[in-house]
């Protein structure tokens, strides 16, 4: 997985030493909106014990995505609005998986081995479906996706950080 260092605010832009993306135990992270969100993610979210007859996806949206929603309430990054909890999106890789979670707290997996998300989204997509056959390695294919990104968008900045984290079952 792997993200930019770019922080943005309107036409403000700075680049940030805190990475989008990061290993938490048995997870990979990576994030778009609030750096806070990041934060939250990075420092507070403790995530729960998998049981032992549950599949990944419905461990992501029944364990995984509500301890993250209760840390962004506890520390300041949860919204709320007509009796709607929003906060940010974020991916997650987990167990050989990849999970895009939204807004909303939905939580999705990606029908291809690949996602993006963020301002430099479509152009990422687009390399990565590109690349799906070739036999680069994966961090050079994200590598290339990121350069596709900055390339296209104006909120995408170098230098990237490029994460892996090993699959088990």
């Amino acid at each position: 997985m792997g993200g930019d260092s770019a922080g943005v605010s309107g036409s403000q832009l700075s680049l940030r030493a805190d990475p989008k993306v990061f290993r938490k135990g048995d997870f990979l992270i990576g994030c778009t909106s609030s750096f806070r969100m990041i934060q939250v993610l990075r420092f507070h979210v403790v995530p729960p014990e998998h049981p032992k007859d549950m599949d990944n996806y419905e461990y992501m949206v029944c364990h995984f995505v509500e301890e993250c929603r209760k840390e962004f309430k506890e520390h300041g990054n949860l919204q709320t609005k007509e009796g709607v909890d929003s906060a940010g999106t974020f991916l997650v890789g987990y167990r050989g998986g990849l999970f895009r979670v939204d807004s909303d707290f939905q939580v999705g997996e990606f029908h291809h081995c690949f996602g993006a998300v963020g301002c430099g989204m479509d152009p990422a997509h687009g390399a990565l479906f590109a690349l799906q056959q070739s036999s680069l390695p994966p961090t050079e294919k994200i590598r290339i996706a990121l350069e596709a990104a900055e390339q296209f968008c104006t909120d995408v900045r170098q230098p990237f950080v490029i994460e892996t984290l090993a699959v088990s079952a």
